[in-house]
């Protein structure tokens, strides 16, 4: 490996420019930097060797940009920015040392200088695949478990639906909610990973949205006493839909709008009314939210994974040249399990 403050060679992946809509592999391009092993003397930066990159659903343009929002994946002639998993190779920051192992947010390179350091986590447990850190054991779960056991508040026997089912999120859902006990249904979009649900993911029921021309009667056919918990991932008229088939007291985390992403006009909500008559609660969240729960979701999960009672499905590819085909390809449905891309293995 490199020694201390050498100057070495950085692969990256830059964004051409802002983009809008669904990320094309015209959209990004390489690049070859140097980059200096070292961090400025006296700075709090964590100098990083990129393990896995996590490929996500969010890695996209929006027609508006969020003030708050933590970062953009796209920025122009900028290395393309996105949760992974990294080695330390420098620190000035207390809580990271060399050597040390973390996850959080990096950039689409071999080497990365991190200055925002509120999203890194050191990684205490590796006793399982680090590359679970992307997924399992990072922002999808974490947005999973915090959306489904903080703002929904589950009970045993009560009625779960989870629409996009299939995507990194929905699959933990559906498996916690299988755990508490509950009836749970998915949404996907094909009958392939419908079917893998049901076998591999247990969920009780799943349907295609892109075959069900009606979602008001798909979810009475499959919620006849109607549905207490949706964790919502696309709004629209899904959305729409179920607000007419949930039950009294019902609650809904929405953690995600992927229909209405790339429309220039959103789809509207009609059947508001149903929060008033039925006493329905329903919150919007991001995961940052709820960084500070991290470990108590360590606690719940990793016992789990070591059990054998979460099933978890990955869809790798190799090396960094191999990243923007990966990207384009979770939006056409391509991957199969969560898309991770490793850059390096240690």
């Amino acid at each position: 490996m490199a020694g201390d403050g050498e100057e070495v060679r950085n692969k990256q992946v830059l964004a051409r420019d802002y983009i809008d809509g669904n990320p094309k592999e015209t959209d990004m391009y390489f690049n070859i930097s140097s980059i200096s092993l070292k961090v400025l003397e006296g700075s709090k930066e964590v100098l990083v060797k990129n393990l896995y990159l996590s490929y996500d659903p969010y890695m996209r343009g929006i027609k508006a940009k969020i003030p708050d929002c933590l970062f953009y994946s796209f920025a122009p002639h900028s290395p393309i920015v996105g949760y992974g998993v990294a080695k330390v190779l420098e620190s000035g920051h207390p809580d990271f040392k060399k050597g040390d192992l973390v996850c959080g947010v990096t950039k689409w390179e071999e080497y990365s200088l991190i200055t925002m350091t509120e999203s890194l986590f050191k990684i205490q447990h590796t006793n399982v695949p680090l590359s679970y850190y992307t997924g399992l054991l990072g922002m999808p779960s974490m947005t999973a478990y915090a959306g489904f056991y903080e703002l929904c508040s589950p009970k045993k026997g009560e009625y779960v639906f989870v629409s996009s089912a299939f995507g990194a999120v929905g699959q933990l859902v559906g498996q916690l909610a299988k755990l508490m006990g509950c009836y749970v249904v998915g949404s996907a979009g094909s009958k392939e990973k419908v079917d893998i649900l049901k076998s591999k993911f247990g969920f009780d029921e799943a349907f295609s949205y892109k075959e069900e021309h009606d979602f008001v009667a798909a979810l009475k056919g499959c919620f006849p006493e109607g549905i207490d918990i949706y964790f919502d991932n696309v709004g629209g008229k899904m959305l729409d839909a179920v607000l007419l088939n949930m039950r009294f007291h019902g609650r809904i985390a929405v953690a995600g709008m992927i229909s209405q992403y790339n429309l220039d006009q959103p789809e509207g909500i009609r059947n508001l009314s149903s929060l008033v008559y039925k006493r329905i609660h329903i919150e919007g969240f991001t995961v940052y939210d709820y960084d500070h729960l991290f470990p108590n979701f360590l606690d719940l999960v990793l016992p789990y994974i070591r059990e054998g009672k979460i099933a978890y499905v990955e869809d790798t590819a190799k090396g960094l040249e191999n990243g923007p085909s990966a990207l384009v390809g979770i939006f056409s449905g391509q991957n199969v399990g969560k898309q991770v891309v490793v850059v390096a293995r240690e």
